[in-house]
């Protein structure tokens, strides 16, 4: 391998007070929230649509909105619901265990709510690199198909799921298990001719003679399953792609190849082995892979296991959460596939229980003026699998928007926000802080 220097002189294209990297749901959150602030934020988005996995991953389903006493996902994340309620035909939808999703009501009511915030932001934006210096970030490097440019902000707010911002300006991460393991992602789909009505059971109990039978390449035993988003239609969250590593293009190709050939395996199984799926078609497969854990940023504090099983408090508090501990196991045996299920039906709350999201998560290490939001928090990685589902980022991003805010507004160090302002004006927004 050879190296070669690349040097070019490229546009500041916008100076604002906020950039964020990443249009998921943890960075339009963070972007409504900081303009609800009176801040000038600009949103670099690399696909075609905000939303992420929900969208453009066509992930069927939100997890739990409610811990099944108060709604946890308060302020901007019971905004969108309510709005996809308003717009879209909701099949499933139970707040306290998951809401099915329908990707192309989503994609509008992100897009209206963004509008609506006069936020500056692009499509087909894909963030390439940082500037930085003695852990503080001057530009955001974007390449787009007019491009390659700049962008000069006060604050930076990294959505990108990944940590891609943080890692790149120098803050440090973790990434899978103790030997860099990580969990698989899921290639997700849409499926037409489902007679729901006939539909019962588990989707997953007729998999082990699939494999007797040769139906599968892969003994997969971990089956999610369809979400009912539609009249007839499925959205499935079928198969994995182990081994998979979103840091690196070349593993994700693998992994999307694969991924689409293995939904023809999926189908002879439905429509073979399960009453309801005799008509399957399959419809689209998502534009982007879903992927459960890449890199933890780690922050001021690191959210543990300890706080899951004790429904920690915080003085710091900018949200709770409650979703359980959800690791899919990162290989198809056996023996890691009884792991998983022990922990998901053991790691997890009664009504009403919860844990306290710390203000100290969103704080890289060694960075002043980058926060983090989403998938990508500082948690161990236990938390991490139950923090990483899109209400969870809701929360995480609502937070990072308005921390954002505060610190660009007054000069200050992310690590220096004045909690009980951001805590005070995180419930004027609505968010659920029974402890603040």
């Amino acid at each position: 391998m050879t190296d070669l220097t690349f040097k070019r002189t490229i546009p500041v294209r916008h100076e604002v007070d906020i950039f964020i990297a990443g249009g998921g749901p943890a960075g339009v959150t963070a972007a409504l929230a900081a303009a609800r602030e009176g801040a000038r934020v600009f949103v670099a988005e690399g696909q075609a649509c905000f939303g992420g996995v929900g969208t453009a991953g066509l992930v069927p389903a939100f997890m739990c909105f409610s811990d099944g006493q108060h709604f946890l996902a308060d302020g901007l994340g019971r905004e969108i619901y309510e709005r996809m309620k308003q717009v879209a035909d909701i099949p499933n939808d139970n707040p306290r265990n998951s809401v099915s999703i329908n990707a192309e009501a989503l994609k509008r009511v992100y897009d209206d709510l963004m509008q609506e915030a006069k936020i500056e932001f692009a499509f087909h934006t894909q963030v390439i690199g940082v500037e930085a210096e003695g852990g503080h970030v001057t530009y955001a490097i974007c390449a787009a198909k007019s491009g390659i440019f700049a962008i000069k902000a006060s604050v930076f707010v990294d959505g990108t799921g990944d940590g891609d911002i943080a890692s790149w300006a120098g803050a440090p991460f973790e990434k899978g298990d103790e030997a860099g393991n990580m969990m698989p992602g899921t290639l997700c789909s849409l499926w037409s001719g489902v007679d729901w009505e006939r539909v019962s059971g588990s989707q997953g109990h007729k998999l082990e003679q699939a494999f007797e039978d040769g139906v599968f390449t892969v003994q997969d035993r971990h089956l999610p399953g369809m979400w009912r988003v539609g009249p007839g239609i499925g959205g499935g969250n079928v198969g994995h792609t182990f081994g998979v590593d979103g840091t690196d293009e070349r593993s994700l190709t693998e992994a999307l190849l694969w991924g689409r050939k293995s939904m023809l395996e999926y189908q002879r199984y439905y429509e073979t082995y399960l009453e309801g799926f005799e008509q399957i078609h399959l419809v689209a497969t998502g534009s982007l892979l879903g992927l459960r854990e890449t890199r933890r940023i780690v922050g001021d504090y690191v959210l543990n296991l300890e706080d899951f099983k004790t429904r920690a408090v915080f003085e710091d508090e900018i949200g709770r959460y409650n979703y359980p501990v959800d690791i899919h196991a990162s290989t198809p045996n056996v023996e890691d596939f009884a792991q998983f299920e022990e922990e998901f039906a053991t790691l997890r709350y009664k009504d009403g229980e919860s844990y306290g999201i710390p203000y100290r998560i969103l704080t890289p290490q060694g960075l002043d003026n980058v926060l983090v939001a989403g998938r990508c928090v500082s948690a161990d990685r236990f938390l991490q699998g139950s923090i990483r589902v899109m209400p969870g980022c809701y929360i995480t991003g609502q937070a990072a928007g308005i921390a954002a805010a505060l610190a660009a507004s007054r000069g200050d160090s992310v690590h220096d926000v004045e909690v009980v302002e951001l805590q005070r004006r995180l419930k004027n927004l609505g968010a659920y802080l029974p402890n603040a």
